[in-house]
């Protein structure tokens, strides 16, 4: 795992949803609605995705984490979509410090795994600042057919 590219999501992608978290407690609030979006089948207009909702959830908690842990509040999380992707884009108030996934972790320490994560489940992860804000997304499948 290296570096994350500098780079903006697809650019054709449209908002589905925000959530804005304040606290970790909040990221129960993240998980719950990822989770009832796929429950509805809204989401996704009846694609076969496998896994992609679980990998979603486990890197939207994993980059909001890292969001609240490394930054102050609020923290966003937006699910975009287009055509062919997903993409979870997440936000802090951090921009001067860019994202740095560790080239090593050892199996004792209780973090650094995110952007790992992130890198392994996702087909690609970048990042890019504006003003105030880092945004750090991750883009997935819209069907594995």
């Amino acid at each position: 795992m290296g570096n994350l590219s500098t780079s903006l999501p697809p650019p054709d992608a449209t908002e589905v949803r925000v959530w804005v978290l304040h606290t970790p407690d909040e990221l129960r609030k993240l998980r719950a609605g990822l989770g009832e979006m796929i429950a509805d089948g809204q989401w996704h207009d009846g694609d076969a995705l496998a896994d992609v909702p679980e990998r979603m959830i486990l890197v939207a908690s994993e980059l909001a984490t890292n969001a609240i842990r490394h930054s102050h509040p609020p923290t966003e999380v937006r699910l975009l979509r287009n055509d062919q992707h997903f993409v979870l884009d997440v936000t802090d108030h951090n921009p001067d410090t860019p994202p740095q996934p560790p080239d090593e972790v050892s199996e004792l320490s209780a973090g650094g795994r995110g952007l790992q994560i992130a890198q392994r489940l996702s087909l690609d992860v970048g990042w890019y600042t504006t003003d105030e804000v880092k945004h750090v997304w991750a883009s997935f499948p819209v069907s594995t057919n």
